[in-house]
């Protein structure tokens, strides 16, 4: 049996991310938290080329699609910036003991899981008071730093038909940027979407799996050069 050629691929695309992200965080008009996010970019890049090169062309296909891949990453990822990880710790603190989940993705994008037993109820788009307030405290730090962008996801349970559930999640993604802009967010800043009940993160089986299932989540990211 032919050994894998997986360790032999990883070995080659991690120099090329390297190589790319050292290329592009050398700009002179870069900051270093953009070269910072550019480097994992670089390398988030090269794994998903090699991974994708390897499928289509074996070990070569692996190497060509890791350059290709550390490029592309290095300048289109996100930045993990330090207005970005300002915004993480305020939000963690504002949203302490909510069970509101902040975390930082694998692409250097901030999110916020909202559960619905504080942000909306059952079959409604009405934002709760106890939402209200942790919105308060995303909004100012949104206006801090003006370069992100926001991106808000609405989602339901499987209770009700399509027919029912994608206007109601989007209907909630409309209500959270809607109380942003009156808080001082640009309008331009928000982009908004509805998944309805296709994206479960639990079973809709039990009450408190379709509870959880029932949430908005929110997604704040800057864009690298």
């Amino acid at each position: 049996m032919n050994a894998s050629p997986w360790p032999s691929i990883v070995r080659r695309a991690w120099p090329l991310a390297l190589a790319a992200a050292v290329a592009v965080a050398g700009c002179a008009n870069m900051s270093e938290e953009q070269k910072s996010g550019t480097a994992r970019g670089a390398a988030i890049g090269a794994a998903a080329g090699a991974v994708l090169g390897a499928v289509t062309d074996g070990s070569r296909g692996a190497v060509r699609g890791a350059a290709i891949g550390a490029g592309a990453g290095a300048l289109g990822g996100y930045v993990w910036s330090t207005r970005m990880e300002q915004q993480k710790r305020e939000m963690e603190e504002a949203t302490r003991g909510t069970g509101v989940q902040v975390t930082q993705t694998a692409d250097n994008r901030l999110k916020l899981e909202i559960p619905s037993d504080i942000s909306f109820d059952v079959g409604r788009a009405d934002i709760k008071p106890q939402f209200r307030s942790v919105l308060d405290t995303f909004a100012d730090g949104l206006k801090r730093n003006p370069a992100a962008r926001v991106t808000i996801i609405g989602h339901t349970d499987s209770t009700g038909s399509d027919a029912i559930n994608m206007p109601l999640s989007i209907n909630r993604a409309a209500a959270v940027r809607d109380y942003l802009v009156t808080r001082g967010v640009a309008i331009g800043r928000i982009a908004i979407d509805g998944r309805g009940a296709r994206e479960p993160i639990a079973s809709n089986d039990t009450a408190e799996g379709r509870a959880r299932n029932r949430r908005v989540e929110i997604f704040v990211s800057e864009q690298g050069s």
